[in-house]
């Protein structure tokens, strides 16, 4: 009787270790190298067939850090639910490759087939989570798309193609999904080498610049602050536009690393100018949150000797949307040094009073396509004054960003705005340091490109 105990337990321990080396332990889904197996024995089939959907949930990480870890395993584990009921058909695999990532094997389906699921599975996963009785939680989802033998056969190269087809989805604005396609696999090794690109031009930083646009006070015409604004001229590809280069700063890493270099450039240049001006620098999303934004911020103030209450940062409100708790420790931080900081971009985001109520912002920018239509848009320019309203009511500063013209200015002006940018008083220009070589370089783009195209990169 007591061997027969023995070998029981053995059994059942046995089983228990199969169990958690093929399983994943919390939802019960398999695993990372349990999926990545059965992939490889699909492909190693006489003319394979299948389809590939990799699945990444959006917000997650403010699920987890703003109800706990435990409400977030909760969550994960009825999304598990979700995908396995969507998923009934003979031969589907759902697997979660860990965090917030699962991943779904169709054998005998084509990418049609595949569509379709990814469109169900978009439906379901966005669809309310009663997690506790009090407790409602709604999060989205992106979902790349590959297919054999369409996109490859080899596992190595399959997974790689749907994981590019997610990156597409969450380009796209998340909450959709993306289908592989070769212009995807361009884009990436397009992507690889501005990359190398950019971290050579940080090593050697002298074809890096800052560009100032000044922003001015409406009653008495003075500049107040100066926005910082990087751009980056390469040897054979001339000037490149920050739309092309700061996403790949922020998906390598590199954003970090070019964040201090524009801080302590802009610091400087602010420390030789001859009126009392701050200089304004933007801060990517991909910088808050870490703890590291207030130090490296002191490093640059007492590196150039400039006054902490001359320099200011501009955040958007999407930054705050990701890893609001963390963002939020790191402005505070910021703002105990006496550094003013800017919501950029005010509007365009999903909960600007409440960023407003978070956190005691020093000045809001209205973002320009607001100031831009308010002419011929009553709506907008009743948003522009709403604005401009509330922000003299907080105390705060209200900058109506693209102006444009003198419409732009009599409007803003009439809207209550405090203070203006764009292009009608004045454009971004380098320092005085870098206006010689400025000029010689866009003398010798003029050579390749027409002139109308390099001012237009240039600024």
């Amino acid at each position: 009787m007591l061997t027969w105990s023995v070998i029981t337990k053995q059994v059942a321990a046995e089983a228990r270790i199969q169990q958690l080396a093929h399983f994943d332990t919390l939802t019960a889904l398999a695993n990372r190298n349990t999926f990545r197996e059965h992939l490889k024995a699909c492909l190693a089939r006489p003319d394979p067939k299948l389809g590939l959907l990799f699945i990444d949930l959006d917000g997650f990480k403010f699920v987890n850090d703003s109800h706990g870890h435990l409400v977030g395993d909760t969550l994960l584990i009825r999304v598990a639910d979700r995908l396995r009921a969507c998923c009934g058909r003979p031969g589907t695999m759902v697997a979660r490759l860990g965090g917030d990532e699962f991943a779904i094997l169709i054998a005998e389906a084509g990418i049609e087939e595949a569509r379709d699921v990814a469109r169900t599975l978009l439906l379901e996963i966005v669809a309310p989570y009663q997690i506790e009785a009090e407790r409602r939680l709604e999060i989205g989802a992106s979902i790349g798309v590959a297919a054999a033998p369409e996109h490859g056969t080899d596992s190595e190269i399959l997974l790689s193609r749907a994981d590019m087809a997610l990156y597409a989805a969450k380009a796209a604005g998340k909450k959709t999904f993306r289908v592989f396609t070769p212009e995807l696999e361009t884009r990436v090794h397009e992507r690889v080498r501005l990359e190398g690109k950019l971290r050579a031009a940080l090593a050697q930083a002298d074809s890096l610049f800052l560009f100032y646009q000044p922003i001015t006070d409406i009653a008495t015409g003075r500049v107040t602050a100066r926005e910082g604004l990087i751009r980056w001229h390469h040897r054979t590809r001339g000037w490149i536009s920050p739309a092309e280069f700061i996403p790949v700063a922020e998906e390598s890493g590199l954003i970090d690393e070019l964040g201090i270099w524009v801080l302590n450039r802009a610091c400087r240049d602010a420390a030789s100018w001859d009126d009392d001006a701050r200089v304004a620098v933007n801060v990517s999303a991909k910088q808050l949150g870490k703890g590291t934004l207030a130090s490296n911020i002191l490093a640059a103030l007492v590196g150039a000797g400039l006054e902490p209450s001359r320099l200011e940062i501009e955040i958007t409100e999407s930054a705050l949307l990701a890893d609001e708790l963390d963002c939020l420790a790191d402005l505070r931080r910021v703002r105990d040094l006496g550094v003013r900081v800017a919501l950029d971009d005010f509007g365009t985001g999903f909960s600007s009073l409440a960023h407003l109520r978070s956190f005691p912002f020093d000045k809001i920018k209205i973002d320009g396509s607001f100031v831009q239509d308010a002419v011929q848009r009553p709506e907008c320019a009743a948003i522009v004054g709403v604005v401009a309203d509330l922000g003299r009511r907080l105390g705060v500063t209200t900058v109506a960003e693209g102006v444009e013209t003198q419409a732009h200015l009599d409007l803003v002006t009439a809207e209550g705005c405090t203070e203006v940018q764009g292009y009608l008083l004045g454009r971004p220009v380098p320092s005085a340091g870098d206006a010689a070589t400025i000029a010689a370089l866009n003398r010798q783009a003029a050579l390749h490109r027409p002139t109308s195209q390099v001012r237009a990169i240039a600024s």
